[in-house]
């Protein structure tokens, strides 16, 4: 059974750094796309960033770029996500999530999920 399972949420102040990492078994790791989602109170989720698992290319979302990093560990099936320079409007549950299609250069707006983790929160606030 696939599951892909978030950790490494919580609160932070403003400025701060948090690592997710997103745990993922039950299907063959290598084929996959692996992104992070997002979702604020009263907002849409929205793409952040996305893996290939396959090639190691990676797509983020403008309001992260240079502040957040998408990286994997394939002994491990993990892929984490690195967020420095915290603001108060990146606070939103972070999903995991995977696309099963081959893709060498993937892009966060043209993700097709087939699975979900269960997500976990952030919150940057002083």
């Amino acid at each position: 059974q696939l599951q892909l399972v978030e950790s490494g949420g919580g609160l932070v102040q403003p400025g701060g750094s948090l690592r997710l990492s997103c745990a993922a078994s039950g299907f063959t790791w290598d084929y996959y796309t692996i992104g992070w989602f997002r979702q604020a109170p009263g907002k849409e989720r929205e793409g952040v960033a996305c893996i290939s698992i396959t090639s190691g290319g990676t797509n983020y979302t403008d309001s992260v770029k240079g502040r957040f990093t998408i990286s994997r560990d394939n002994a491990k099936n993990t892929v984490y996500l690195q967020m420095n320079s915290l603001k108060p409007e990146d606070t939103a549950v972070y999903y995991c999530a995977a696309d099963g299609r081959v893709i060498l250069a993937p892009s966060i707006a043209t993700m097709n999920i087939d699975y979900w983790g269960q997500g976990t929160q952030v919150t940057v606030s002083s």
